[in-house]
């Protein structure tokens, strides 16, 4: 477990047990052994999965750019297909600050956009 941000906004990241996937719109979009969860100050839970296992010919990249100040500036994405698209629906922090450094290369994704599903 890796633990950063502050006394008062605690950050911790740790490996999810067994198989997470990821499902936008009935499809699955990613499937992986190797998500991490990020725990937030008073935040829900967060799956960050690798970009690895993740089908990047759905996602789309935007302009959209925030900046967290524990974990550093964020990049978003669009998922899309023929027929829908939900915007800035998945970020990433391409390169975060040192402490949370695990999540670099990992993406994640509004609850209300897909669904991330333990499967086993």
């Amino acid at each position: 477990m890796t633990e950063a941000g502050t006394k008062d906004h605690p950050i911790t990241i740790e490996p999810i047990a067994g198989r997470v996937r990821v499902v936008w719109r009935g499809r699955t979009i990613g499937e992986t052994t190797r998500v991490l969860e990020l725990r937030e100050a008073g935040y829900k839970p967060v799956a960050y999965v690798p970009r690895e296992d993740v089908d990047m010919r759905r996602l789309e990249r935007t302009e959209r750019v925030t900046t967290c100040p524990f974990k550093g500036e964020a990049n978003y994405y669009t998922i899309h297909d023929e027929e829908a698209r939900a915007d800035n629906a998945v970020w990433t922090y391409e390169h975060p600050k040192g402490d949370v450094g695990a999540i670099a290369g990992h993406l994640a994704f509004y609850p209300n956009h897909v669904e991330v599903v333990r499967i086993d």
